[in-house]
């Protein structure tokens, strides 16, 4: 375990990282003793002082949910991080490239909050109750930690690596559509590169958002109404590099596109 002290210094880092776009080195290698709850204490404190810095918390994310991600990542648990407002985009967003380091892009379900989420003991039913509405999304995967051989101690402690995300095709209500069964293909510049379905995510999308509830109460946290609250990914990472054109068809969901220059 780190001392306090050790997790401000890192929480300090990461928001100059996230500044000038220069990853630190790996946590892991520096702070071989961090522990996952370490992790989580350092992105409490960064995220405390995005707050402090006048940015507004709009929900969560939760990553590594689906065998997919895990066996790209090499990591096999779940973990989660904060969205904030100015990381929201609307579909056809075009993203300044110089601002993001090794951009990835995600395909996600997002469940926008009706009601409180308080855990423990939260079940999918809950979460299904309490959902206003499903919503296709993008994510885009940032770094501001060094990404070889990163651990999950490094990528919670990264805000789970969250960089920006997409929203955009058509919303649904929680019981309009089997969600289990809501599938997709990820395009770069209009080549077919990632396909998935949506019960990748823990068998369902909405497992992973009782999770997150229970995780939260273990940190004294819980989801609000209006949060928005990204499932999980059910693609690998696809990367992106400057001039690409992403495409995200969810079928009757609609589809999702934005473009990196």
């Amino acid at each position: 375990m780190l001392d306090e002290g050790t997790r401000e210094q890192i929480a300090q880092q990461l928001h100059r990282a996230g500044e000038d776009r220069r990853p630190v080195p790996l946590l892991t290698a520096r702070y071989p003793e961090m522990t996952v709850e370490d992790s989580y204490a350092v992105q409490r404190i960064w995220a405390r002082r995005q707050e402090e810095a006048g940015r507004r918390r709009a929900g969560h994310k939760i990553g590594l949910t689906s065998k997919a991600m895990q066996e790209a990542t090499g990591i096999d648990e779940p973990d989660y991080g904060v969205i904030f407002d100015d990381q929201v985009r609307d579909s056809g967003h075009v993203f300044t490239w110089e601002r993001y380091t090794h951009p990835r892009i995600e395909m996600e379900l997002a469940f926008v909050l009706k009601d409180d989420l308080v855990g423990p003991g939260v079940s999918i039913f809950d979460v299904l109750r309490a959902t206003e509405y499903v919503v296709p999304a993008l994510e885009v995967l940032d770094s501001r930690i060094a990404m070889e051989g990163r651990t999950i101690v490094d990528t919670i402690a990264d805000n789970a690596a969250l960089g920006a995300m997409v929203l955009g095709g058509n919303p649904v209500a929680p019981d309009a559509v089997d969600l289990r069964w809501v599938a997709g293909t990820l395009s770069r510049n209009q080549e077919i590169i990632e396909t998935g379905v949506a019960a990748g995510v823990l068998n369902h999308p909405a497992h992973g958002v009782h999770w997150l509830a229970d995780r939260l109460a273990g940190h004294g946290d819980r989801l609000e109404a209006g949060e928005i609250i990204l499932a999980g990914s059910f693609t690998r990472p696809l990367w992106v590099y400057r001039g690409d054109t992403v495409y995200a068809d969810y079928r009757e969901l609609g589809t999702i596109t934005c473009r990196f220059e």
